[in-house]
């Protein structure tokens, strides 16, 4: 099966590492290319650096032969446009996007996108009691509405999170935080902590380290502060 993935972050190389693991063929279309870098050392994936929304860099990734389209970025629009085009320029059949925004959900399925919510989808990548028990928690309290962060805590040394700044850009690294101490929103979970190879299940005990990518959830008015205190900023 050759499978097209569009956004090359944390869940977009979980994907991408078990697709090729179960012997497909993968390409990712990634637009920053300091995360470019990392892929083509870490994955043995066909790797196109380029904006999925340009039918050209489509076209570059063959996407007219793929069995599966997957956008994974933390943008609902781009990852709606990159999909329209999969099926509508390219005739791509099965199309599936990361929804960040749970209220999208319909308009994505109504275009003949398969929609994962944010909460199925980290549900489905880490199994843990603690995640689930506390996705429990936040979905009832606000009835699915729950977004996605995928976050890089900065390094001092280089740019990690696209959104923060232009490439290239240093930002300052904040120091080692435990995680009872971040004073983050009750409306909010640290669902994973990636450091090099390892990853890591929080609890309160643990630590925040510069480098870090992290993956939390939380409500859509509490996210950018969520953002803020876990890259050192509040």
């Amino acid at each position: 099966m050759y499978i097209v993935i569009v956004g090359g972050g944390r869940i977009g190389r979980h994907i991408a590492r078990d697709m090729v693991t179960r012997g497909h063929q993968v390409t990712i279309i990634e637009e920053h290319a300091q995360r470019c870098q990392s892929l083509l050392i870490e994955h043995d994936v066909l790797l196109i650096e380029g904006d999925a929304g340009d039918i050209h860099y489509l076209e570059q990734a063959h996407v007219d032969r793929a069995d599966v389209f997957v956008a994974t970025t933390h943008t609902d629009h781009d990852n709606l446009v990159a999909c329209q085009l999969a099926r509508a320029e390219f005739g791509v059949n099965r199309a599936i996007s990361r929804v960040n925004s749970p209220k999208n959900v319909e308009i994505f399925e109504r275009l003949g996108i398969e929609a994962v919510s944010s909460t199925r989808f980290i549900s489905e990548m880490l199994e843990s009691e603690f995640t689930v028990h506390d996705l429990v928690r936040l979905t009832s309290l606000r009835g699915g509405r729950v977004a996605l962060l995928e976050i890089t805590v900065p390094d001092g040394v280089t740019t990690h999170d696209p959104d923060r700044g232009r490439e290239g850009d240093v930002l300052p690294a904040p120091p080692t935080r435990s995680i009872q101490d971040l004073g983050l929103p009750d409306e909010s979970v640290l669902a994973a902590i990636f450091r090099g190879d390892e990853t890591i299940i929080p609890h309160g005990v643990a630590t925040i380290e510069p480098g870090d990518e992290i993956l939390a959830l939380t409500t859509p008015e509490h996210q950018d502060l969520v953002r803020s205190i876990l890259v050192g900023e509040a």
